[in-house]
């Protein structure tokens, strides 16, 4: 089944997105980085939300311009079955959701909401990279240990 899944997610629409390279994704952030969970708000509550953390929030902030967000999807791919995939976007699609904090918004299209609903959206900075990731994903059995890439619940 899960195989049915991946075949589906590999659909890509064309529309305008910053490359995924843009040094704006990983340049360093000054201050220190909180953890802690902001609930964010959308046209539908409870089921189906995406968290966002102040991390991520205050990083968000940081980088977006204008009208540009961040974009989650999740592809077939990486060493568990699936990987997420972050970009800057300005365009918001029909069947996307808006998931917004204190003006930072993070969009997630509703083939890729079905595997992350329920999760954290966080910016981590470490030693050796800086990047946003996906935390406590109830839809995902098990991952890799970098966190790009999980299995899903069946």
């Amino acid at each position: 089944m899960a195989a049915s899944w991946a075949s589906t997610l590999k659909v890509v629409s064309l529309r305008a997105v910053t490359p995924w390279w843009s040094s704006r994704l990983l340049a360093a952030s000054a201050g220190p980085q909180a953890h802690r969970e902001v609930s964010s708000s959308s046209p539908k509550a409870g089921e189906g939300q995406i968290h966002l953390t102040e991390s991520c929030v205050q990083r968000l902030l940081e980088i977006t311009q204008g009208s540009e967000f961040l974009r989650l999807e999740v592809e077939g791919g990486g060493c568990s079955g699936f990987q997420y995939k972050f970009s800057l976007d300005t365009v918001i699609n029909p069947d996307d959701r808006v998931f917004e904090q204190g003006g930072a918004r993070v969009v997630v299209d509703s083939d890729s909401l079905a595997f992350v609903k329920g999760a954290q959206v966080d910016f981590s900075q470490e030693l050796i990279r800086s990047s946003f990731q996906v935390l406590n994903n109830p839809q995902a059995q098990k991952g890799c240990s970098c966190g790009s890439s999980f299995s899903v619940k069946l």
